[in-house]
């Protein structure tokens, strides 16, 4: 545990002493900053994942200071033989294209252009395993021309090298076998600090929400139950991607495919920096950067997993009449929300994700979705025939009313619904956490943390469907059609009356007292009506 916690330090230190340099040359809290940090990160993760995939294959290559040089030895034919017997889905360097070359040779003239060049040929090369696709079939670049951020040419060339310097300093090599095969539990740490500064609230569409572990975790628990093989996941909004790590890391990396769409390049980016630090490589070419609801390229694909925290409320009047056509008709069976006369911001799009999970899902699928608290009472045309389908086809899992304020970013009320293609209608689970959790203070926001005890409590609560007052109750279909398919646990606890044994002298006192404050009222009501009365009359018409 102590090498872990050192090793999460010493790589925190890296990332913030790439920071730094960016801050040295005017790139600190710049837009492109995002883009330099992530990618010279992850060109460090892919060379030090290279050196230790060739050298289990060819151990004799030698330690960090002999590699290099050795690798460079080998003859192409020879080389070319041990590239083929990599995994596909690890990326192929050349020798020339490893750190260690480009720290030997930073001296040279146009450093910079050597430092670009390398990157895009990297990308280039590994296209085919590390691109993502836009809706239209086009493939973004791994890696971008870092030193063109820097707009004063002059300065390229140090700004290349001292990135250089920082990443030759640090070794991932030193405990490989140790994170890489730990991968989540090391790697989510690393992932989370590494985009904290860059993964808020932009102010724009499609707004970027990081789910929180605990969220997560809870969701993923309660999903996946027993030994699950060959799974297909999908997230429809994919942002960073927390949502499918967890359930990924439950069901076990090689035993699950990610499948995801999100509209924004930032978090398709994310998302694939997550796939690799996890060694779900193979997912990339599923990851999709399009408009899901309007562009959805995994229309006609059914799913075993999809877990969701979508956007709430978007302005999607530009394509809503899109939405319209035949072949959504079955899709968006409840109905796609008008566009409102004002505030066109507020139009609940998530009514739309939901709709398409339910459609995306296969005939044992399961899902869990993220939903503002309000969607499990309201009585509008939309939610309350979403609710209505769940409960009359027996789908309906179950429900988690969550803590407020679980999400620093958002003070809106949440809930997640548990959608179950096998769910049947006698045991659904309606639960209201909202009482657990303590509060902490993340800059000027207040949220709330729930206790992995607490974590522990819901999921196990979820599974033996058991009743817990005040928490937890378990009704069929038929009692949430009779609370007008409310799925608001708190509508079913039993209203409780305490009795209370009392003598004939203390009934007597406790009449007297009633009759006494009565009275008292009364006389107060008379003296408020008549002052009110005088009042009326000093009025004049002027």
């Amino acid at each position: 545990m102590t090498q872990d916690i050192n090793y999460t330090t010493k790589t925190k230190q890296l990332i913030d002493s790439l920071k730094s340099v960016c801050a040295n040359y005017g790139l600190g809290n710049d837009g492109n900053e995002f883009k330099i940090i992530t990618q010279v990160f992850l060109y460090k993760f892919l060379n030090d994942k290279f050196r230790f995939e060739i050298k289990k294959l060819k151990p004799e290559l030698g330690e960090n200071q002999s590699f290099y040089e050795n690798l460079q030895a080998i003859p192409k034919k020879e080389y070319d033989l041990l590239m083929d017997l990599l995994d596909e889905n690890v990326i192929r360097f050349k020798p020339h294209q490893l750190i260690s070359h480009l720290y030997n040779t930073q001296n040279a003239e146009d450093f910079a252009k050597t430092f670009d060049d390398t990157l895009r040929d990297v990308s280039i090369e590994n296209a085919n395993v590390f691109s993502i696709k836009s809706s239209s079939g086009a493939k973004d670049k791994l890696f971008d021309e870092l030193s063109n951020f820097i707009s004063d040419a002059s300065q390229r060339d140090a700004f290349c090298r001292a990135l250089i310097n920082k990443l030759f300093e640090f070794s991932f090599e030193e405990s490989f076998e140790d994170y890489f095969t730990e991968k989540y539990d090391f790697f989510k740490d690393i992932f989370e600090y590494l985009i904290k500064d860059y993964n808020s609230d932009s102010g724009g569409k499609y707004a970027e929400y990081y789910t929180p572990n605990a969220v997560a975790r809870i969701i993923a628990n309660i999903l996946v139950e027993g030994d699950v093989r060959k799974a297909k996941c999908y997230d429809p909004s994919v942002g960073s991607g927390s949502l499918l790590m967890s359930l990924a890391h439950n069901i076990g990396e090689d035993k699950c495919t990610i499948y995801s769409e999100d509209i924004s390049q930032k978090s398709s980016t994310m998302l694939r920096l997550n796939l690799i630090l996890n060694n779900l490589t193979h997912s990339i070419p599923n990851v999709i950067k399009t408009n899901t609801i309007a562009e959805p390229m995994y229309l006609d694909t059914k799913f075993d997993f999809i877990v969701s925290n979508p956007p709430f409320k978007l302005d999607f009047s530009d394509f809503r009449e899109d939405l319209e056509a035949d072949r959504f008709k079955e899709r968006f069976f409840a109905g796609i929300p008008n566009v409102p006369k004002t505030k066109k911001e507020s139009m609940a799009i998530y009514l739309l994700f939901i709709q398409h999970i339910m459609h995306s899902l296969n005939d044992k699928g399961k899902a869990a979705v993220v939903v503002p608290t309000g969607f499990i009472t309201a009585q509008s045309s939309i939610e309350k025939k979403i609710r209505e389908r769940l409960i009359d086809k027996g789908w309906l899992r179950g429900v988690v009313s969550m803590p407020s304020n679980i999400f620093a970013s958002t003070g809106t009320n949440v809930s997640v619904i548990f959608i179950d293609k096998e769910a049947g209608q006698d045991h659904i689970v309606l639960m209201d956490a909202s009482k657990l959790g303590e509060t902490v203070k993340e800059g000027k926001n207040q949220r709330t943390v729930l206790t992995r005890e607490e974590e522990d409590k819901i999921v196990q609560t979820f599974h033996s469907k058991t009743v817990v007052e005040d928490l937890c109750v378990v009704v069929n279909a038929e009692a949430v059609k009779a609370k007008n398919y409310s799925f608001s646990a708190g509508q079913y606890f039993e209203v409780k009356i305490e009795y209370v044994d009392i003598t004939a002298a203390e009934f007597t006192d406790k009449m007297l007292g009633f009759e006494n404050r009565l009275s008292q009222l009364f006389t107060e009501g008379n003296a408020l009506d008549q002052k009110i009365l005088e009042n009326l009359k000093g009025l004049k018409y002027e």
